[in-house]
């Protein structure tokens, strides 16, 4: 029997998905999807598929790639999607199709604990103290119980947890092979695990990062395996550009002056002048972030000639060569110990490759990219390709028929045109299959959508404070189960502040806002208000809570949306590919700003309906979607929803809202 007829057995009524699986329903969209998938295996060919939600896309990959019988490379967005992936779907379904794999969770080197920098940690006179040291004893002891030392095991440990760094290491300070626990060392045994297993998990951030610096492990898994997977695959070409480019950070180089400084006076004191060595590279790192002054944080400032903008050019000169100075003399110094333990080799390492780094943003940038600086707390200077391109065909496409490769890239957003080119096109794909399967929802009964009219301009100062303000009214109706996206995070912090305000003392509506406790806890604490009598909730939120985030039931009915989400067209990055495109006669608004737009809106809208028995209101705060030629095909790349024409209508839908949920769960 061929894989295509397999899996069509598997999906089929009566198959072994339906009596192994809950809930499972036979779809005929995830059936084509699963089949498309099955066919790019036995064919060898690179597939996109765009899923629409509710398509069921996970068991549409996963059954065909199982049942092929060959290793399998599966990478997500995210570390939670790959521990869903690996923990829920991949045993629920090896266990159904009773096929013999293993499997294999790996992680960035980040993610896990290193034994070596955990004991060097107590005894490092920079430690921070007190809650930072009952975290680390919560870590020295779970470290003496676990098998996998994945951080990500550990209950109560905050990911955002100041402890985090002294535990884990990085790229730059791991010992490697010198290591004193290098036997024991969890990253190892991860790799070890993964390069022996049938089916590995990785994340797209891991993948990247070993095309760009081949040590991760992935470098070795590629040649072994035919067939590649990447779910959520819309995230490639940003995640990539982070990778394939080059980069130095004003935190990077305060790391290493910690680290010379506390391993100098642990393993050799009075060997060096230690403290001059650190202090050398602190001041010039902490130099470098003065130049740029008082400007925004989050900002980022072209770099399109020697100098970044606005900064003067003798003062950013002298900066950035006196931190190329203080790292050379670093190296000297680092040399002259190596010998004494391999902590002072890898510091020389590490020095030498800071140094590479500090003096390529001497020169000139390469052909065909683009450089700028990061502002924040600390200084990041990147230069990034534009796109993906070049390092996916070289990966995907070969004229060696033996050698041919079934990757196949999915997600519920890849474009709004037939050829999903916002997707195909910056990923080099556009000789790829692609394939659209629709959602199974009925949108047109499940939801509507309201466009304001009489709102103020998206570009009027009082454009935000009128969202908030209706944002209350409408979540007040509504008694919470509503979500607010910004576009900015400037409009997340007014708006927050005044549904905070608005909403302060009550008892029936609690505001939760991005940033005041770690995402995963967010999102639980929204997803427990219910509408079973208990208090609701409104999220204000914006960035990465686009996408991703699953809240079905009666938590979430509302979904606002404060403007249209265009790209800043003052990013260097969206400046450069403007350039670009213009240059070969394209329009920058037509072919990059609206499909950029079309694609965040639907990823935005998708919160709002998850399951075939939600209902729910989307409103989009921003008129040009209603009276803009442009706006047609906006509101093409959104599920047909019912289309509500006055503010009476949507209070009524509310409405409406309200009396199911009380009707179905009334108060206790």
């Amino acid at each position: 029997m061929n894989l295509e007829a397999q899996v069509l057995e598997a999906f089929a009524p009566d198959g072994v998905l339906s009596r192994a699986t809950e809930h499972f329903i036979p779809r005929s969209g995830q059936t084509d999807m699963a089949l498309a998938v099955a066919r790019a295996i036995e064919g060898a060919y690179p597939l996109v598929v765009e899923a629409s939600t509710g398509v069921g896309k996970t068991f549409s990959y996963l059954v065909p790639a199982l049942l092929s019988g060959e290793r399998v490379l599966l990478s997500t967005a995210t570390k939670a999607l790959q521990d869903q992936l690996f923990g829920r779907d991949l045993p629920t379904l090896v266990k159904a199709l009773g096929v013999p794999v293993s499997t294999a969770l790996l992680k960035g080197r980040g993610s896990y604990l290193c034994l070596h920098r955990m004991e060097m940690a107590r005894h490092d006179a920079n430690f921070p103290e007190r809650s930072s040291l009952r975290a680390l004893a919560k870590v020295e002891e779970w470290a003496r119980v676990t098998e996998t030392g994945d951080l990500a095991e550990l209950p109560g440990l905050d990911e955002r947890s100041p402890v985090i760094p002294w535990v884990t290491s990085t790229r730059e300070n791991c010992l490697g092979t010198q290591c004193p626990r290098f036997r024991a060392c969890h990253v190892n045994h991860a790799r070890r695990e993964a390069l022996a297993a049938d089916v590995v998990v990785i994340n797209h951030h891991l993948f990247f990062a070993d095309l760009a610096v081949r040590e991760s492990g992935v470098a070795e898994l590629l040649p072994t395996v035919r067939i590649a997977i990447f779910d959520e695959a819309h995230q490639l070409n940003e995640t990539g550009v982070q990778f394939l480019g080059k980069n130095l950070s004003t935190g990077q180089l305060l790391d290493f002056s910690r680290d010379m400084l506390g391993t100098g006076l642990q393993l050799a004191r009075g060997l060096q002048d230690w403290q001059m060595l650190a202090g050398a590279v602190e001041h010039a790192a902490r130099d470098l972030r003065l130049c740029v002054g008082k400007a925004y944080p989050g900002s980022k400032l072209r770099w399109n000639e020697a100098t970044p903008e606005g900064l003067n050019a003798h003062e950013w000169t002298g900066a950035l060569a006196a931190v190329c100075i203080s790292l050379a003399k670093a190296c000297e110094a680092l040399d002259t110990v190596s010998e004494i333990a391999p902590d002072f080799v890898r510091l020389h390492e590490r020095a030498i490759e800071l140094d590479e780094r500090a003096r390529c943003f001497t020169l000139a940038p390469e052909p065909g990219g683009v450089r700028w600086l990061d502002v924040g707390t600390q200084l990041r200077l990147v230069e990034s390709p534009l796109d993906i391109a070049q390092a996916i065909q070289a990966k995907v496409f070969t004229d060696d028929k033996a050698a041919a490769k079934s990757w196949v890239f999915t997600s519920a957003t890849l474009g709004d045109d037939a050829h999903l080119s916002w997707f195909t096109q910056p990923c080099g794909l556009t000789g790829a299959e692609v394939l659209q399967v629709g959602s199974p929802f009925d949108y047109a009964r499940q939801a509507a959508l309201y466009i304001p009219r009489n709102f103020p301009k998206p570009g009027d100062p009082a454009h935000t404070a009128a969202v908030a303000a209706s944002a209350a009214h409408w979540a007040r109706r509504l008694g919470g189960r509503t979500m607010v996206l910004t576009t900015t995070l400037r409009a997340l912090r007014t708006i927050g502040e005044a549904l905070q305000a608005a909403f302060e003392g009550s008892s029936d509506i609690e505001v939760l806002v991005q940033g005041a406790m770690p995402k995963r806890a967010l999102i639980e604490r929204f997803r427990q208000a219910d509408g079973q009598g208990g208090r609701g909730c409104v999220l204000v939120a914006s960035a990465s809570f686009w996408e991703g985030i699953d809240v079905p039931g009666e938590a979430l009915q509302l979904v606002i949306i404060d403007k249209l989400p265009f790209p800043p067209p003052n990013d260097p990055m969206v400046e450069a590919r403007s350039r670009l495109l213009e240059s070969e006669g394209k329009s920058a608004f037509n072919d990059y700003f609206l499909p950029e737009a079309a694609v965040a809106l639907k990823q935005g809208a998708g919160r709002l309906i998850r399951r075939e028995t939600d209902q729910g209101v989307l409103v989009v705060c921003d008129s040009r979607l209603a009276l803009m030629g442009y706006g047609k095909r906006l509101l093409r790349a959104l599920p047909a929803m019912q289309r509500l024409a006055s503010e009476e209508e949507l209070n009524d839908r509310l409405e409406l809202l309200t009396r199911t949920c009380t009707r179905d769960h009334p108060p206790t």
